[in-house]
């Protein structure tokens, strides 16, 4: 059985302290007298100093030592919070994270830059006290004396912390930083040498400590390794820290391996007993650590990845035993094959749960992109989630950051106005970006709405003339037209900046979209703003699927797209024959005939069916020759020979063998509606 790494999980838990202060600091900006939030940065940064020097990662831990004292001066009212120490802290926050991905690496002078930068944010903020203070080393002196508590601490640590990384010399430094420190260790639990195991702790703690800071701050000591320790702390008055005292000054004058190895006399040493005044004691850690790691255990993305490839597997296995149940008169046999088939189908949708993530993993990104951009620009910018439960497959998540990054940096560039325009237009002097995320059948649709000045129409067709990319006074529809932007190299703005100008941002974001076989809506009202659509699959994997023929061919409509099934006579194919319309309910559907696309080269049935499909609003039957049922359909992708065929999104194996495409839902319905338009303009 393989163990993970120590150094591994640091990163994992680093990277989500690292999130969790970028949280705390952006909400910060929103409310800088928040001693709360101050509270939560303090002790993300404090979190992340004490784990990284356990780990060996000292480059980190010194470097944010600095912005721990930054916020400490914060917490204790010697300067106040400001947007410019938000920002110098979120700055070296990037470099921390460097800092832990590449520890060895060479950094250059950044680390000096950010610091000399959370200074001048710290310094230049500070009130007249702080100011002196800083500026004398020995102005503590100055400052009336603080009132001294004496603190008895007794704590364990797990035994297998020290193979986890967990360092206890570490935290006994830290103790000693907070002042006057006494320290006893207990070696009473080490069994005899046949029975030790050299990666376990059997030694516990009995401190005693003199300081001016209070409870707090030796909670903080232990922050990190709080849940999984046995820890009480108990106040004491003078007269018993001296006596604590006197008994800790015998062991401590002799070396320091003796006093680990020979045992105090009973009469000398207090005996360890519970303290109730204030327990922060586990009555039974062990199995209060398994529950914990019951409610979450840390998967590598990898194993997911193989356990679904597995899964599709045994689909495509059960699919294939059902097709031979079927043929078969064995009933013991369709017994079986109908057990396994429902056991195959919850195995799946229990995968399918599994590989769901809630879209606010990838919202929360854009906090700190927004806030970067508003600084940059100039512009005042709120920025609106809603939808963040939605859930969608980690694959599309991973894949849908790139380009959600490029619509957002869009808006904010080319639609949101400057705070004196937008007050000259009657708006609100900050301009709102959204972000949101809704289910609708088996798609999601992320929407990223603005309320800035619009798409400007005329510049958009003058750009796309002079590109070549229509020809002048061509004809389009508003909708083909606003599509334009997503062409290669396509940018109407007048500058190159950091931001936009280059072009080459819109394509990408299309090209991903599609790829994941998903297609964009645009909406945009001058001088109201633009909201861009992203119609996404829910997952990449498998999906159920409607299997149908078409001449000798099978192949696979994704069922969440599948309205409803009609039947189409030979008759009313003929008389709809030029037309290509049915009617459905009092409006026209058009249809289109697959044969033909496909060109197969046989005879209609004579009972056809029409498959009507639909993305959105858009509707389009799909003339078939025969509806086979429903299929659970694994995706495999399509090899790189056949990625301009548009028609066709993927392919499945079927239960014998046979190869049956999935047909891309987007692409159909697009190419009815313009069937349809062009039939209109020609009648």
């Amino acid at each position: 059985m393989s163990t993970l790494d120590p150094v591994a999980v640091f990163r994992m838990e680093a990277a989500e302290c690292l999130e969790a202060i970028e949280t705390g600091l952006l909400d910060l900006t929103h409310d800088l007298d928040n001693k709360d939030l101050v509270d939560a940065v303090f002790r993300g940064l404090h979190t992340l100093k004490g784990s990284g020097a356990m780990f060996g990662f000292e480059a980190l831990a010194a470097f944010t030592h600095h912005c721990e004292t930054a916020f400490d001066r914060v917490r204790k009212g010697e300067v106040g919070a400001t947007s410019e120490l938000v920002a110098a802290v979120l700055a070296a926050q990037d470099h921390m994270r460097a800092l832990v991905d590449q520890p060895d690496a060479d950094h250059g002078d950044i680390g000096h830059k950010l610091l000399a930068q959370l200074q001048a944010a710290v310094g230049g903020k500070a009130a007249a006290p702080a100011a002196a203070a800083a500026a004398a080393p020995a102005s503590v002196r100055e400052v009336p004396a603080k009132k001294r508590n004496s603190w008895r601490i007794r704590f364990s640590l797990p035994a297998n912390s020290m193979a986890n990384g967990t360092n206890p010399l570490g935290l006994l430094d830290e103790l000693r930083d907070l002042g006057e420190c006494t320290v006893r260790a207990d070696t009473s639990a080490i069994p005899p040498l046949d029975g030790l195991t050299p990666t376990e702790l059997y030694v516990s703690w009995d401190v005693t400590l003199t300081s001016e800071q209070d409870r707090s701050a030796i909670d903080d000591v232990f922050i990190f390794v709080l849940d999984d320790m046995e820890l009480s702390v108990e106040e004491i008055d003078g007269a018993a820290t001296a006596t604590a005292a006197a008994v800790e000054a015998k062991p401590a004058a002799a070396p320091v391996a003796a006093a680990m190895t020979i045992p105090v006399p009973p009469a000398v040493v207090p005996e360890f007993r519970p303290v109730e005044a204030v327990p922060v004691r586990r009555e039974a850690p062990a199995a209060a650590s398994q529950a914990k790691a019951a409610e979450n255990v840390r998967v590598p993305a990898e194993r997911l990845d193989e356990l679904m490839d597995r899964v599709g597997e045994l689909v495509i296995a059960q699919s294939r035993l059902s097709q031979l149940a079927s043929a078969s008169t064995d009933i013991a046999l369709r017994s079986v094959s109908e057990e396994i088939e429902r056991l195959s189908g919850e195995l799946r949708d229990t995968m399918m749960v599994l590989r769901m993530v809630p879209v606010a993993t990838l919202f929360s990104r854009f906090r700190r992109l927004v806030h970067d951009l508003a600084r940059e620009t100039g512009k005042v910018i709120e920025l609106v989630t809603e939808g963040e439960t939605t859930e969608v497959d980690k694959t599309v998540i991973e894949r849908l950051a790139d380009p959600l990054v490029h619509l957002v940096r869009n808006s904010i560039d080319h639609g949101l106005e400057m705070p004196a325009d937008r007050l000259a237009a009657g708006k609100a002097k900050a301009g709102t970006v959204t972000l949101s995320a809704r289910q609708a059948g088996g798609e999601v649709i992320i929407s990223i709405k603005d309320d800035g000045r619009g798409i400007n129409r005329e510049r958009v067709r003058a750009k796309a003339e002079s590109s070549g990319l229509i020809h002048p006074g061509q004809p389009l529809s508003d909708s083909e037209l606003l599509q334009l932007i997503f062409a290669p190299g396509f940018s109407t703005a007048a500058a190159i900046t950091n931001l936009s100008g280059r072009g080459v941002g819109m394509d990408v974001v299309k090209k991903t979209v599609e790829a994941l076989r998903g297609a964009i809506d645009i909406v945009s009202v001058p001088g109201q703003g633009s909201e861009v659509s992203l119609r996404i699959p829910l997952t990449l994997a498998i999906i159920d699927g409607l299997l149908v023929r078409v001449g000798s061919g099978r192949y696979v409509i994704p069922l969440s797209a599948v309205e409803e099934c009609l039947e189409l006579s030979l008759e009313e194919d003929l008389r709809s024959r030029g037309r290509s319309f049915i009617s459905l309910r009092d409006s026209l559907v058009p249809f289109l005939r697959l044969r033909d696309l496909f060109r197969t080269g046989t005879k209609p049935d004579v009972h056809q069916k029409v498959v009507v499909i639909s993305t959105g609003t858009e509707r389009v039957g799909l003339v078939v020759d025969q509806i086979i049922g429903d299929h659970q359909t694994v995706i495999k992708s399509m090899s790189k020979l056949h990625d301009n065929v548009a028609t066709f999104s993927g392919a499945t194996i079927l239960g014998d063998g046979s190869v049956a495409l999935i047909l891309d839902v987007g692409h159909l319905v697009a190419a009815g509606q313009q069937q349809e338009a062009q039939l209109r303009v020609a009648g």
